[in-house]
């Protein structure tokens, strides 16, 4: 699956293991925040398209502020109990998860038009540009993520953690920087699979654009985007299944070792992105309709 979802998980997946949540009020405010995909990255659009975009984005952030973003504040209210109470279990961090999934899913579906008619109006030139950057994004995460050694692999997955951690935590402490080591370890191979279904992915969804003019063309591209998972290669299914509960491992065992000043610089964080959203104009009018 390629990286056009994380932005729709800036506050959404767990916060801890995300260092975009660190921009969250930010990118927010970009309207593309809300579409799941970086057309720039993929996409040379002429000026019409981009004129369309851009009024199809401001109905879809509208819808969000005022349709979604409550619920966001509601995640995180429960967010910030489950830290004050000292209830950072597995259990809770599932449900967390859950409704970060469903919330996901509701907006790549409310967008799901608007991508399928965006897509549609692509000419042959533009569909081709979009797969060769498909193939400069693989060999590029290739070259960064599956081509290094092993070793070497883990000890920067295990520097990028303590970073993202270190943002919402503060300083780690020596064993709690000894528990990312292990959850590095425990997810070994884990980027050969995950560059693999990332390719799987974007093979289907040039397929699918391919056949952009196809009567079920619409069905196919939801699916690609709402129901993604159902598309996992069976290597990747395992290996996700595994790095979630990894995850979860990681965050319950390193909140259970947290100190005081830890804990209260996370709420001081949660705060902040809670003080961010609420502050934003979109809600305030909602709020005061």
């Amino acid at each position: 699956m390629s990286r056009w979802l994380k932005h729709l998980t800036l506050l959404l997946t767990l916060c801890l293991a995300l260092p975009a949540c660190n921009r969250v009020s930010l990118a927010y405010r970009n309207l593309d925040v809300i579409i799941p995909w970086t057309l720039n990255d993929y996409l040379d659009m002429n000026s019409e398209q981009k004129d369309w975009l851009n009024e199809r984005l401001k109905v879809h952030l509208n819808w969000h502020c005022s349709t979604q973003l409550p619920g966001y504040l509601d995640w995180l209210d429960r967010l910030q109990q489950m830290v004050e109470t000292h209830q950072v279990t597995d259990a809770a961090l599932q449900a967390r998860i859950l409704e970060a999934k469903q919330a996901i899913a509701q907006t790549a579906r409310e967008i799901t038009p608007s991508a399928v008619e965006l897509l549609q109006g692509l000419n042959d030139q533009q569909v081709s540009e979009m797969k060769q950057a498909f193939a400069k994004d693989l060999r590029k995460r290739e070259d960064q993520y599956v081509k290094p050694p092993l070793a070497q692999q883990i000890k920067h997955r295990s520097e990028r953690m303590d970073k993202r951690l270190g943002d919402w935590l503060g300083p780690l402490t020596p064993a709690q920087e000894q528990r990312v080591t292990a959850w590095s370890n425990a997810l070994g191979e884990q980027n050969q699979q995950w560059i693999a279904n990332r390719a799987h992915w974007q093979a289907l969804f040039s397929a699918a654009v391919e056949q952009r003019h196809s009567s079920d063309f619409a069905q196919r591209i939801e699916t690609l985007l709402v129901d993604r998972e159902t598309l996992w290669t069976p290597a990747y299914r395992q290996v996700n299944a595994n790095t979630e509960t990894q995850a979860r491992s990681l965050i319950v065992d390193l909140m259970a070792d947290s100190t005081a000043d830890q804990r209260q610089h996370l709420l001081k964080k949660i705060d902040k992105v809670r003080s961010d959203f609420s502050a934003m104009k979109c809600l305030k009018a909602t709020r005061a309709s």
